[in-house]
């Protein structure tokens, strides 16, 4: 009885890659067996995964393999694994239809090279590798059968648009995919991708490091000298991180990479090491050029990939590694962990303790090494991930100091990140600390009152606008026994607080300047803890800073209120500059005992104005425009009345 054919549309996305792809300028067709040995070498990882907690796939897994097999009569070439296979559903999800994000953006980029060679890498990056089957074939036929399931499903396509599919035979699990090729009167420039060796060096060049065989089926001579068809293993399988360095190349690293991250951008740095003794595992490790878009909002897919024996395991083993280094990738091989591991029980393994601390430590060094030999490419490294890499200060006690020495940070003499040690180096002779100011935005920063007098005094400040940065300053409070300091604690200034504030102001100046911070104190009782001169203070006229130990920085009260947490209103201190024209002004009224009213409308706008100043929000907006409003009528009365006069 005839099978029923059924015949679908692409998905429009995928029909615009396949046009794209057969009628492509890319600069290297090869890469299309690149990708499907990919794939089949996914598909048998996925089933050798599900045979270490599914007893019913355990005979599957004897005999992993890929083959590679040529028709010359027919000119087709075919790539087969005994993975996990698909069934009728998944052909038509993975097959028919592109669901990985990004896919617009590649169209788009595509469509603006038409008239240049597009890199190969794109393929990989954007996840459409089958597609490119298409580039060298009039006609892929795909041929797959589900691990546990009987039926088998044959997929086809010209890439004209639509693909048929129908219900087929296979004698065991896993995928055939046969692409009808075509010659080179059909594609100018094309290669013979039946001939031997030009299937061996692509192998060799993109797959060598495949931990399957890839075998090639050809024609041969047995001892009598009959004709057979003989299977050639074309990869070596030796494990890339089991290599002597010198006999890798650059380029195999980088292309073993890209098989693991599926990240086309070649790695900034890479590093192998082992480790001997009470465990024994060997590592190789990358750290990224860029970071993915996804770094802050989810766990990476392709993370560390665990092996146990050269065996793979799985692909992202985060028990391998913290959270704060979730932008390396790589292979750690253990040559003790059981083979029937799973995540539940990694997580108590005293022996993945032992492999994460020492790797914590090995990428902390290297990191290190690369900030002295390298600054150039640290910058761009911590442009990446320092932001990630500096929440270790918090999660990583053990660490927290080696991830301080690592982290970079802005400054009122420095625009261009730097490390701490520099800052310490940089000290002046008496500093009580390192001093800092955080907020949101670095002008604002650079031009808060609170920064008046160290400026003045030559004192380097750091500028922090990382959220992170002002929890950090908050929990840790020190960095090579030098307190971190922030010039809005009102216990501190660059000099030193004197015991009396006023020293050095003529008497009746001085009298009338606290009986108007006696006055304004008073208005601003319930909005302020104090009132009081500042030696901070150089040009603006007012600031706010802390009283004590336990006060909470409005920066610190915004990031625990987006935490969910309560946090109860807290009073700070009101610094007036006793050398701006407008406290001597109001000190004149404060002795002459008129314009009650407006005294307390000023010290209110006073206080809102230094709310304001350091980049916070006041609570009634409403009633400042009133008071302003009213202030700049009465002033304006004044000076109409006087030039009437």
């Amino acid at each position: 009885m005839s099978q029923r054919i059924s015949t679908y549309k692409f998905q429009t996305e995928a029909r615009q890659i396949l046009d794209l792809m057969i009628h492509s300028v890319y600069s290297n067709k090869d890469i299309f067996l690149r990708e499907l040995v990919s794939n089949a070498s996914d598909a048998l990882d996925k089933l050798r995964l599900q045979a270490l907690t599914n007893q019913e796939f355990a005979p599957l897994v004897d005999d992993l393999h890929i083959r590679i097999e040529k028709d010359e009569n027919k000119h087709s070439l075919a790539v087969i694994d005994n993975g996990i296979g698909m069934n009728r559903e998944e052909i038509r999800e993975f097959i028919g239809t592109i669901a990985r994000s990004g896919t617009r953006e590649y169209l788009e980029l595509i469509r603006g090279m038409k008239d240049r060679p597009i890199a190969e890498e794109l393929i990989g990056q954007f996840g459409v590798g089958f597609y490119s089957s298409f580039m060298v074939s009039r006609r892929v036929t795909l041929i797959s059968r589900k691990a546990g399931e009987e039926k088998a499903w044959k997929w086809c396509s010209k890439g004209d648009g639509s693909y048929t599919l129908e219900e087929t035979s296979r004698d065991s699990n896993g995928t055939t995919v046969i692409l009808e090729l075509f010659d080179e009167e059909e594609e100018k420039g094309i290669r013979d991708y039946t001939d031997e060796w030009v299937i061996r060096t692509i192998i060799r060049k993109y797959s060598d490091f495949i931990a399957y065989p890839i075998k090639f089926s050809s024609p041969g001579t047995d001892e009598k000298g009959e004709k057979i068809i003989e299977d050639k293993v074309l990869n070596s399988m030796k494990a890339l991180w089991m290599k002597d360095e010198s006999k890798v190349s650059n380029e195999e690293y980088n292309e073993f990479y890209r098989h693991i991250t599926h990240d086309w951008t070649d790695p900034m740095h890479r590093f192998s090491f082992s480790m001997e003794g009470v465990t024994e595992f060997r590592g190789l490790l990358y750290i990224p050029s860029k970071a993915p878009s996804d770094l802050f909002f989810s766990q990476p897919e392709e993370g560390i990939h665990l092996y146990i024996k050269r065996v793979f395991i799985m692909n992202d083993c985060r028990a391998l590694i913290p959270d704060y280094l979730r932008f390396v990738r790589g292979v750690i091989d253990s040559e003790d962990l059981p083979l029937n591991v799973s995540r539940e029980i990694l997580q108590d393994d005293p022996r993945l303790t032992m492999i994460r601390k020492n790797t914590t430590r090995r990428v902390l060094r290297e990191l290190k090494k690369i900030m002295d030999d390298d600054t150039s490419s640290y910058l761009g490294f911590w442009k990446e991930f320092g932001s990630v890499l500096k929440e270790g200060i918090l999660q990583d006690r053990d660490n927290h100091e080696t991830i301080l020495d690592l982290s970079l940070f802005r400054s009122t003499v420095r625009d261009e990140p730097f490390p701490l040690g520099q800052y310490i180096e940089r000290m002046k002779e008496g500093q009580e600390g390192i001093y800092y100011l955080s907020g949101q935005e670095m002008e604002k920063l650079k031009n808060a009152p609170a920064m008046e007098a160290f400026n003045d005094a030559g004192f380097e400040v750091l500028l922090l606008t990382d959220p992170i940065d002002e929890i950090i300053v908050n929990t840790i409070t020190s960095f090579r026994e030098k307190p971190f300091l922030s010039v809005t604690d009102g216990r501190i200034t660059p000099k030193g607080r004197k015991e009396d504030m006023l020293d050095g102001i003529p008497e009746e100046k001085k009298r009338d300047i606290q009986l108007l911070v006696d006055q304004v104190k008073q208005d601003l009782n319930e909005k302020v803890e104090d009132v009081r001169i500042s030696e901070r203070l150089t040009n603006s006229m007012a600031c706010l800073v802390t009283g004590h130990e336990k006060s909470v920085s409005p920066k610190m009260q915004k990031i625990l209120k987006a935490m969910g947490q309560e946090v109860p209103h807290q009073k700070r201190i009101l610094e007036v500059n006793p050398d701006h024209p407008v406290i001597n002004l109001m000190a004149d009224l404060v002795r002459s005992g008129s314009e009650e009213e407006l005294l307390k409308q000023v010290a209110y706008l006073i206080y809102e104005q230094a709310v304001i100043s350091e980049g916070g929000e006041i609570e009634d907006p409403a009633h400042f425009s009133r008071d302003l409003s009213n202030i700049l009528f009465n002033a304006l009365r004044k000076g109409s009345s006087g030039n009437a006069g």
